[in-house]
């Protein structure tokens, strides 16, 4: 087994929190109590998918804040919040906000581009400005410049009996820091790393020159030492990884199947780019602890990471993410290399 350039520092979870239409509150609690598992289990992170108009968090800063409450240690994420749907300067204030209720324990991770679907949405979104909304890297260099503290106005001081501050309020000194770039192109994680952010590669890379590699793993390297290269931190700079991982350790019988049968379905979409963006998926990887902990260490980016986000597959019964979880951290982390947090 080749060894990792990088020794597994933090192990996280990503969870889209689904729900039943007719009865929401009951998948947001779910959401929660995966949450606490992860705490207790000793995960590093867990990060909540973003879904509008869809059965899954559409709010994951209400939920991080609601997560924040019932945790003390494990550090919360998004991944990620699609700027085009949001204010910058509201949106610096809210995650401040959760920032000092969760003791800085927060990871935003944000993306840019036009909203999903945006020609069937604009006009509720932005219905006097959807033809000179912009949706480039600027939106996210607006919200670093808010989060980091810089003026968001030229006004402050004294007016009558109120107080004005010039810059948003609350002020969370380490949130500046802890902002995340989530991109798949190579142009992404330049820019993510000549702005000093931190960047999330995920299940999903861009393969974007025809003449050139199709190898997944070999693009998603491609990006991680592209964004270090570009990073005031070089080498140091953090970057996480999120591939689909399925432990199958204390599945049932009926489990492992379910898990193969899922797998199974999505492989045709790894083998080729997909679509006019030429998308690469990487094959969810299922097996036993052992199984894919060899997979890893023989995948070419990984090797450049010591962090992870796993992703929970989308459509799994509750019981499902227990076990998953359970054996993640009991048994792929350590045939990781990871130690337990203390």
């Amino acid at each position: 087994m080749p060894p990792t350039s990088r020794p597994l520092r933090k192990l996280g979870f990503l969870t889209i929190g689904l729900f039943d239409e007719a009865d929401p509150r009951r998948g947001h609690e779910s959401t929660l109590e995966i949450i606490e598992l992860g705490e207790r289990l000793g995960f590093d992170s867990a990060w909540l998918r973003h879904r509008h108009l869809q059965y899954g968090i559409s709010s994951p800063i209400a939920v991080m804040a609601a997560a924040s409450q019932r945790t003390s240690r494990i550090e919360l994420g998004t991944a990620v919040i699609p700027l085009g749907w949001e204010n910058p300067l509201r949106l610096a204030e809210d995650l401040a906000t959760v920032d000092l209720l969760s003791g800085g324990r927060i990871n935003p991770g944000v993306s840019v581009g036009p909203p999903m679907h945006y020609d069937q949405v604009k006009d509720a979104l932005y219905p006097d400005t959807a033809d000179v909304e912009d949706f480039s890297y600027e939106r996210v260099r607006r919200l670093l410049d808010l989060v980091r503290g810089k003026p968001a106005t030229d006004f402050s001081g004294v007016e009558g009996f109120e107080v004005f501050s010039d810059r948003v309020q609350p002020h969370s000194p380490g949130l500046g820091r802890r902002l995340w770039y989530g991109g798949g192109s190579l142009s992404s994680a330049r820019w993510a790393g000549e702005h000093g952010m931190n960047f999330l590669t995920s299940s999903v890379v861009k393969a974007e020159n025809p003449e050139e590699t199709t190898d997944f793993a070999q693009i998603q390297l491609s990006h991680i030492r592209a964004f270090r290269d570009h990073h005031p931190d070089g080498e140091a700079a953090r970057v996480s990884q999120g591939l689909v991982v399925i432990p199958t350790d204390s599945a049932t019988p009926e489990q492992r199947a379910r898990y193969e049968e899922y797998a199974a379905k999505r492989t045709p979409r790894t083998t080729s780019p997909q679509g006019p963006a030429r998308l690469m998926f990487a094959p969810d990887i299922v097996g036993t602890s052992a199984e894919i902990a060899e997979r890893l260490h023989a995948h070419a980016a990984f090797r450049e990471v010591d962090e992870v986000a796993f992703a929970l597959p989308f459509t799994f019964e509750h019981e499902d993410y227990v076990q998953i979880l359970t054996d993640m951290a009991t048994r792929l982390g350590p045939a990781l290399g990871r130690q337990p947090s203390d």
